[in-house]
């Protein structure tokens, strides 16, 4: 019996963040970012509210939890 060996096809792909073509592969510990900078200039963009996910705009502080899961 043979072990068949798969190697991993990279893809490459723009980083969010800064747009440097990247390998998409498990070595990248960061992906889908280039580097750990851009993964927390991203990180920090959604920190400070920059990025959002749309949806409903009510205020979640007024509901309580029992509210939220009737």
């Amino acid at each position: 019996m043979t072990d068949v060996i798969q190697a991993e096809t990279a893809r490459i792909i723009p980083c969010p963040t800064c747009q440097k073509a990247m390998e998409w592969t498990s070595k990248n510990i960061y992906r889908p970012f280039c580097s750990e900078r851009c993964k927390l200039i991203d990180f920090g963009e959604w920190a400070d509210e920059r990025h959002v996910i749309s949806g409903d705009n009510r205020d979640i502080s007024s509901t309580s939890a029992e509210e939220e899961f009737d």
